[in-house]
C-alpha cells in the first residue's frame, strides 16, 4: 500500500510503500509518549525505507532520545518538522530497510485493525486508559512479535 503523509504546516510531505499499514501497535514507552503521544501513546506503522520520498527535507530535524542511566543516545532517529513540531517517522540504523511512520502523520486512509497490541504498558501513566478489546494483546515490555510478524500472522500484508 502506498502511504502519503505530511506535517501539520505542510512544509514536509512524504510517501512510502508499506506492506504493513494496519495501525495496531499502541506504544506507551516514555520516549513515544513524550515525543509524539499526546494521548499517552504512539502508533507506528512499518514501511520500506528504499521507497521513502520526501518533499521539504530541509524542514526536517532529527531527535535521538537520551536513554536511562549511562546508556547514551537511542539509535532510533525520530524525524519531525522543525517548523511545526509534527512527528513524522522513526528510523533505526540497526534495521536500515525499515521506516516507521507515525500513524498520526499519515494522510492516507488506513485499514482498521482486527486486533491491537498494547506494548510497554509497564511505562504507561496511570491517567492513560488501556482500551483493550477481547482479541487485543497487552505487554509490559516489547513483545517478540514484530509489526511484520503481526501482519503475517493475521494474513494482512498488502
Amino acid at each position: 500500500m502506498k502511504l502519503q503523509g505530511s506535517c501539520h504546516c505542510g512544509a514536509v510531505r512524504f510517501s512510502l510503500n508499506s506492506a504493513h499499514p494496519y495501525p495496531f501497535n499502541v506504544c506507551f514507552c516514555s520516549i513515544c509518549r513524550k515525543t509524539q503521544g499526546g494521548g499517552g501513546f504512539a502508533i507506528n506503522l512499518g514501511g520500506d525505507a528504499d521507497s521513502l520520498k520526501v518533499e521539504g527535507e530541509e524542514n526536517i530535524s532529527v531527535y535521538q532520545a537520551q536513554l536511562d542511566g549511562d546508556q547514551g543516545l537511542s539509535p532510533a532517529q525520530r524525524h519531525f518538522c522543525k517548523n511545526c513540531g509534527s512527528a513524522l517517522w522513526v528510523h533505526d540504523p540497526r534495521w536500515p530497510e525499515l521506516i516507521h511512520p507515525f500513524a498520526s502523520a499519515i494522510d492516507t486512509d488506513l485499514p482498521a485493525a482486527p486486533e491491537r497490541t498494547f506494548l510497554m504498558v509497564g511505562s504507561k501513566k496511570a491517567w492513560v486508559p488501556v482500551d483493550a478489546g477481547p482479541n487485543d494483546k497487552i505487554f509490559d515490555a516489547y513483545p517478540e512479535e514484530s509489526i511484520a510478524g503481526w501482519h503475517q500472522r493475521l494474513g494482512l500484508e498488502s
